[in-house]
């Protein structure tokens, strides 16, 4: 007889987007004449950038030939890659890295999720709350979080963000975790971490011989340049800490997917008899046996973002979204609305007005002004009474949806 996983039994009913979509399907089902927008999913609208799509046709021509056809790739990803990621993202920061510390994967949500499978199933987990569902729910399925209950798992440490701490969280007290995850710029509420307060994790994890799995899947929309895009730009990071990166957002690869992960190979864990592993060999034997590397029409896609051209058109793009932001942060703080967020990420978390739920003013916004926004209770319990706008529209949607809430606000 098959037996179930009883762990993926303890996952909440639905992923979140997956319930935003059945409301909005049902309301559409009982509106068919009624012309959505949505702000909620952060799914990117511009098109691939020139230089891109020029390396994709590229690509693809190459792979009609014998001499250029490319079959399985390395499992940790083609050099061409790794070594761009090397000059550009990180020695500019001077981050120096080995280029077997980087591995390709088709974007950084696979890798948080599936990182964990190296981590002995009773861990104790620390999350900034609210927090990205995948990180939470990658741990239910193996059985780390222990019990569900008003909205909180008994074995995961919650660390509050809130507008009452300035939304920088607070270093976990009583008991210590084993892995803290942090994510910033930060999904859902787009505020960012300062060097001195990343410095405290750092330290903390340094300290009690914790792992930090760090999401920095938002680091090319920071526009503060006091604000570090990558954790190993603390000194003892490469200690302690494992980086996931993604060009979902950065370049638009949400339909190509292509990211990378940073696994140092000073970062080790340990076994119950005190021996250290290293977790770089291990993740690479672990990408071996589960992933065949992301492919090569992707890579080279990926590659063409470090161009000269491709740097100006990616960065152009980040620069239209980033203004919806700001457009979006400007017009509901003049409705009167309490928001944060919206100028070092493309995410505006605006608190919800006399104490309604989040639930409750997504629906209500839903049906009043036809516009959707992501409830924020369904990042975790501190996102309660609050919701997630993306930035991520048009010019052109972004401005009618924020002139229908006006209209419906007032």
């Amino acid at each position: 007889m098959a037996l179930v996983n009883i762990h993926f039994l303890n996952l909440q009913n639905n992923y979140l987007f997956a319930d935003i979509a059945k409301k909005v399907n049902a309301f559409k089902v009982m509106h068919p004449k009624a012309d959505v927008i949505s702000l909620g999913i952060g799914d990117v609208t511009q098109p691939l950038c020139p230089a891109v799509t020029e390396a994709m046709h590229k690509a693809v021509n190459e792979m009609a030939t014998i001499g250029g056809f490319h079959g399985y790739g390395p499992e940790q990803g083609y050099d061409f890659l790794r070594e761009a990621i090397l000059k550009n993202d990180f020695l500019p920061r001077g981050i120096h890295l080995d280029i077997d510390e980087i591995f390709i994967n088709d974007g950084a949500k696979s890798d948080t999720g599936n990182f964990q499978e190296l981590l002995h199933w009773d861990n104790f987990i620390g999350v900034t709350d609210p927090i990205y569902p995948v990180y939470i729910d990658s741990n239910v399925m193996i059985g780390r979080c222990g019990t569900y209950s008003d909205g909180r798992w008994s074995n995961v440490c919650y660390l509050p963000t809130k507008a009452e701490n300035g939304f920088v969280p607070e270093l976990p007290k009583g008991r210590p975790v084993d892995v803290i995850y942090l994510c910033y710029p930060n999904n859902p509420t787009g505020t960012v971490i300062t060097k001195q307060e990343l410095r405290k994790w750092v330290n903390y994890a340094l300290k009690n011989d914790a792992l930090i799995l760090y999401d920095a899947a938002y680091q090319a929309y920071i526009q503060d340049p006091k604000i570090p895009h990558s954790i190993y730009e603390i000194r003892g990071a490469r200690k302690c800490a494992v980086e996931f990166r993604s060009y979902s957002k950065t370049a638009g690869f949400t339909g190509v997917r292509c990211g990378y992960t940073i696994v140092p190979k000073e970062v080790s864990v340990a076994t119950f008899e005190g021996e250290r592993i290293p977790l770089n060999q291990l993740w690479l034997r672990r990408q071996c046996t589960k992933f065949n590397g992301c492919s090569y029409i992707s890579q080279r896609a990926a590659e063409a973002i470090y161009t000269p051209e491709g740097k100006e058109q990616v960065k152009a793009t980040i620069g239209y979204y980033m203004q919806n932001a700001k457009t979006m942060l400007e017009t509901l703080r003049h409705l009167g609305y309490e928001c944060y967020g919206g100028e070092n990420a493309p995410y505006v978390w605006m608190k919800t007005p006399d104490g309604m739920s989040s639930w409750s003013f997504f629906e209500a916004l839903l049906y009043g002004a036809n516009v959707v926004c992501t409830p924020g209770v369904g990042f975790g319990p501190s996102g309660e009474g609050y919701v997630r706008f993306t930035a991520f529209g048009s010019h052109e949607k972004t401005n009618e949806a924020l002139e229908r809430i006006k209209n419906w606000s007032r």
